[in-house]
């Protein structure tokens, strides 16, 4: 265990406390010595003992921003799944840890809203990157940014879940398809569907059916937040 890094030190002890006396009965001082360390060195490594349960999600987003930063217009969407990717391959990466969390999260109130939060800032880069990717500042345009980035993450969040609760042996492939399906319900602007090419594309009649689905949208993304 001396060998392993200060910060994965500090995380296994931390789950281990929760596991043993719950998350709101372990303090940062009794994980810094079930890790062996100091306070000092928790704190240069996580600012509270919230911050051990999360993955570092300004890095992740700094990671999503650059890949769909790479792409073109006519490779937008294609920028859009290969972040998503990245996201979820970040969670499966952690193996064990992940499932811990999502544990933990599903009990605790407070780290749940946070979660929530946090799958807010996921889905607020992919509309900010979506509504410029659809051009135009409409209004129509924005709810159907609105309504992409929504789809976008809670096939993330679906996919990640079935793999977190066990129900999922390969995720990437699941993912991929997810993406395909979320997609498909959307078409570049000016652009349309080409005859016998089998992707179904949604063609919203009015405002007030874009109106109507996003709130589902939203309450799907956030019963998944755990991601």
């Amino acid at each position: 265990m001396s060998k392993l890094p200060a910060r994965i030190r500090l995380a296994d002890a931390a789950f281990a406390l929760f596991d043993e006396r719950g998350y709101e009965q372990t303090t940062v001082d009794d994980i810094a010595e079930r890790a062996g360390l100091g306070r000092t060195t928790f704190f240069r490594n996580y600012r509270s003992k919230e911050d051990v349960i999360f993955p570092d999600h300004d890095r992740l987003l700094a990671l999503i921003r650059d890949r769909l930063a790479t792409s073109s217009h006519s490779t937008a969407l294609v920028a859009v799944s290969d972040a998503v990717r990245l996201v979820l391959l970040h969670y499966v990466d952690e193996g064990d840890l992940a499932r811990r969390r999502y544990a933990l999260t599903s009990k605790v109130a407070a780290l749940r809203d946070r979660e929530i939060a946090s799958v807010g800032r996921y889905q607020r880069l992919f509309r900010e990157f979506i509504a410029d990717w659809m051009g135009g500042p409409t209004e129509s345009a924005s709810l159907r940014a609105e309504l992409m980035a929504a789809a976008v993450v809670a096939a993330h969040n679906h996919v990640l879940r079935r793999w977190l609760r066990g129900e999922s042996s390969d995720p990437v492939a699941e993912v991929d398809e997810a993406m395909r399906e979320v997609l498909a319900l959307f078409r570049a602007p000016g652009s349309s569907p080409e005859p016998g090419a089998g992707t179904t594309v949604v063609a919203f009649r009015t405002g007030q059916d874009l109106d109507a689905l996003l709130p589902s949208l939203r309450r799907l993304v956030e019963d998944g937040a755990e991601h």
